[in-house]
Formats: structure tokens, sequence, C-alpha cells
């Protein structure tokens, strides 16, 4: 693994604390790929299943040989019209749990029940293998937990893999975002200063416009993270507005967290059974995961 040393001006809640250095450590895309294919060797991991069970488990441990503090969030949801029960579970990491200045990065880990969006209608009952559609996101979270615990970021980092973002019913919002709905409800003390939603953003050949509730919510986090993306050439991030999405990012707004989502949401394989790790490249992973190595490392998350 090589580093990058940066001199970092550090502000914690406000106060300036000084110049020191600061090791800006290389985000392993090759070990993240690995990672999304590892989920979906589990196959698809729709709420209920034991291949969810099987991926809580291994994301639970996994999580748990790397962070200070690991915590399942159990919690269940009773959809209104079918009166079906989903029983749910957000897996949290913190990192640096004692500093107050905090920033969550989010993904979720479930995947879409049916392939309801797939050409073939006599399949679209199926539950899809979820490669972009929640392994991606995944798979960077667990690439940055392995660098922080090896480089303990500046700040304080939650690491939160939310349950039951894809089962909803089409036309009804309230079916959706479930975990990320839970886990901003019952947060209690001070609020992440920040949240960075991950989703879809895998796809080869990815491109990460600003999504649009991003910019109409948290605006200058967005135009933060572009500019920077654009100081280090990532050419995956174009600083176009893109469309508005439903996303987990939505639910942390609305519970008091300024929040945003990276997302690639030009995917044709979205919420089908195509949706499979050939789709998905490294390179993307890298793009995202560099992004995010870099603003948390240089202390920008603290005020953009």
């Amino acid at each position: 693994m090589t580093k990058t040393f940066v001199w970092v001006l550090f502000v914690i809640s406000g106060l300036y604390a000084g110049i020191s250095w600061c090791i800006v450590p290389d985000f392993d895309a090759n070990r993240a790929f690995q990672d999304l294919v590892t989920q979906c060797d589990f196959g698809p991991r729709k709420p209920g299943s034991d291949a969810h069970q099987a991926c809580l488990d291994w994301l639970t441990e996994s999580l748990r040989s790397l962070a200070v503090e690991v915590e399942q969030q159990h919690f269940s949801y009773i959809f209104r019209t079918t009166k079906d029960t989903l029983h749910l579970v957000n897996i949290i990491a913190r990192f640096q749990p004692d500093y107050r200045e905090r920033i969550v990065i989010g993904a979720h880990w479930d995947t879409r029940p049916t392939a309801d969006l797939d050409l073939n209608s006599g399949r679209r009952k199926e539950p899809i293998l979820g490669a972009n559609d929640g392994a991606s996101g995944v798979a960077v979270v667990l690439e940055l937990a392995r660098l922080f615990s090896q480089y303990p970021p500046p700040v304080g980092v939650d690491l939160v893999l939310f349950d039951g973002e894809d089962s909803g019913h089409s036309g009804k919002l309230d079916d959706w975002c479930l975990g990320s709905r839970y886990y901003a409800m019952n947060l209690s003390g001070e609020l992440p200063r920040w949240g960075i939603v991950l989703d879809m953003v895998g796809e080869k050949d990815a491109v990460y416009s600003m999504e649009g509730n991003s910019l109409d919510l948290t605006p200058q986090l967005v135009r933060t993270l572009w500019s920077l993306a654009d100081e280090l050439k990532l050419f995956c991030f174009d600083s176009n507005p893109g469309p508005a999405v439903w996303d987990d990012h939505v639910m942390l707004n609305k519970y008091g967290i300024p929040a945003i989502d990276i997302i690639d949401f030009d995917y044709p394989y979205w919420h089908t059974l195509g949706d499979t790790p050939d789709k998905c490249s490294s390179e993307s992973l890298g793009h995202v995961g560099t992004l995010l190595i870099n603003w948390i490392y240089q202390g920008a998350q603290v005020r953009p």
C-alpha cells in the first residue's frame, strides 16, 4: 500500500486544533471489487432469505474485525397494503467513537426481492443479484473500514449498512428506504455533521452526476465533493445536474442530517436479473473510494 502525506488544518467543532501530518491512504479498488463479488456469491440478499442472513453474518464479522464499535440495529416493518412483515437489520460501525464531530457514510446491503423491470416478464417475480444495486456501495464501505482501522480518521465516522432500502412497492414512497429512516429516527445526541449515501457506484464506465435531491437539500457538500473530484482528476464525476432520486439520503435529510447521494442512475440493468458482477468494475469503485478518502483525511468534511 502506498500513502500520500499532506499538511492538514484540522477544525474540530469549529475550533482550531493545530497543523499536523496526515496520511491519505490509497483506496484498494481491487479488494473492494472482490467484496462486491463475495456479496453476490451469497445470492440475492432479499430480507427473510437464507442469503440475507448469511450475508448479515459475514458483514457483521468483517466489520467487527475492523471497528471499535459495531452494532446490529434490529427492527420490523409492516406493509400497509399487504400486511406482510419484514424483519430487518442495519449494521453500524463506529470509528473514533469519542469524537464529537462526526460524519455518516452509508449504503444499502439488501437487494430487490423482485426483478420488476426485467425484459422477460415471466421472470419479474424473481429476486435480483444486486451487484451494482446494493453490493457496490457496500464494497466501498468495507474498504473504507479497512483503511480507518489502520489509519484512524481525523473525524468520527459512522459507517452504516442500511437494510430494507429496496423492498418497496411502486408508487408507495413510504415502503422504501426503511433502514435509513429507522436509523435517523433513532439517533440520540448530536447529529452527524454530514452524510453520504453510496448507491449503484460500481457500473463499468459509471458517470456520477450531481443528483437532484442532493443539490436541492445539501448543495454545499455536493459542490465541495465534485470540485475535489475534479482536482483529483476522477473523470467519473460529472458536474452537470442529474435526476432526483428517492434514496436513503432523503431520509437522512428529513431527520436532520445534511446528506447527499453518489449514484449512477443511468444503469440499464436496474431492478433486472442482469445486475451481475460482470456489469461492474473496480475502476468505478476506486474513483468513489478515492474521493471519499481524500475528503475525509484532508479535513474538508468538517467545514466544506
